[in-house]
């Protein structure tokens, strides 16, 4: 058994981007638009401010009240599209349930799309015509090429399906030529399912809802998720008990999280080397 060192990775990834940073002859500047004062949205925005500082990116916090309208959001962002000077645009997610959210990601640019949300950009990856991907999503595959985890041939059970982890993940591993189960709240033997996966990717926001029970032995197993349980932070899965079964597994905090936040940076540089 082995436990995934999220920091050890976040920061070598950081440190190859700060390197390509300083080889560009123009500054990279990501725009944020965070709408309301969510306190979960605000620490990450907080986190990707500090990484980009960390590694010589621009950083642009545009704010928004609570109550906005979906049109100044709208206006705002085909500003930023207008802006040589903005590299990258990110809206941070959830978005108040009166706007739209679809036509807000899909107004962003796509070549300034760092979270590659748009329509575009997530048809690319679907079809296979591109490996740009959302960070979290491109991380779990980060992840496995650091550990030097065989992917191809090998059976996986993603279980989520959200855009911005599940799906995206499901088609980055189905293009390294694994055999990909995706499955969700509808699936049916959930857990004869994820028995037979190598590889168990959990992004579902259920605290430890993976038990050792779901995993089969010596499986890699990658937590996605994030709660809070009386004050503590966990993740999807049963870390102290499937850890003692697992070949790899992410803790959480200390895991994805982490790997997150440094692929945000990566997509970054991506898409401006992509203008090039």
């Amino acid at each position: 058994m082995a436990v995934f060192d999220g920091k050890a990775l976040a920061m070598l990834i950081k440190s190859q981007v700060a390197e390509e940073v300083k080889k560009l002859n123009k500054k990279l500047k990501l725009a944020v638009i965070l709408v309301g004062q969510n306190p979960a949205s605000e620490l990450y925005v907080r986190n990707k401010e500090k990484a980009c500082s960390d590694v010589g990116i621009d950083f642009e916090l545009i704010r928004f009240a609570e109550i906005c309208k979906q049109a100044d959001v709208v206006k705002k962002i085909k500003e930023l599209n207008r802006k040589p000077e903005v590299s990258a645009i990110l809206v941070q997610l959830p978005l108040p349930k009166h706007l739209n959210e679809r036509e807000i990601i899909d107004t962003i640019s796509p070549d300034k799309d760092v979270d590659c949300l748009t329509q575009a950009n997530f048809g690319k990856l679907a079809l296979g015509l591109s490996d740009f991907a959302p960070c979290t999503a491109a991380g779990v595959l980060e992840i496995l090429k650091a550990s030097q985890i065989a992917i191809q041939g090998k059976r996986v059970a993603v279980v989520g399906r959200s855009a911005l982890v599940g799906l995206p993940t499901a088609h980055l591993l189905t293009k390294n030529n694994a055999t990909v189960a995706l499955c969700h709240s509808k699936t049916q033997k959930l857990k004869k399912i994820t028995k037979k996966a190598d590889i168990l990717v959990v992004a579902i926001g259920k605290p430890k809802f993976i038990t050792k029970k779901y995993v089969k032995k010596h499986a890699v197993v990658i937590d996605v998720g994030i709660n809070k349980v009386d004050g503590k932070i966990c993740g999807d899965v049963d870390f102290e008990k499937v850890k003692k079964k697992a070949h790899l597994i992410t803790p959480v905090p200390g895991g994805v999280g982490q790997i997150t936040v440094s692929m945000l940076l990566k997509n970054i540089l991506l898409l401006n080397l992509e203008k090039k």
